[in-house]
């Protein structure tokens, strides 16, 4: 397996150390993790890009339906976590 250096903040390196954190099996969760956050968003762009081609882009009143919607689950959401 390849070697790399990754630099922390000296007091997030303390904490970590000092708990026994199995730093590089976290990085490597992390990483991938990030890797398959950003293939699923490229899927969602690409799946958009196809549908827009197909039916159109959203008007405006759409958009503020989506958005309205968006914010009615993110204030749910605030609530149940809060």
């Amino acid at each position: 397996m390849p070697y790399i250096e990754v630099f922390l903040p000296n007091d997030l390196l303390e904490v970590a150390l000092s708990r026994d954190l199995p730093l590089s099996e976290m990085l490597q969760v992390t990483v991938r993790a990030v890797v398959e956050r950003e293939k699923s968003r490229e899927g969602l762009e690409e799946y958009i890009r196809e549908l827009e081609a197909e039916i159109g882009s959203p008007t405006e009143e759409q958009n503020a339906r989506a958005a309205a919607i968006v914010r009615n689950i993110q204030m749910h959401q605030l609530q149940q976590a809060g």
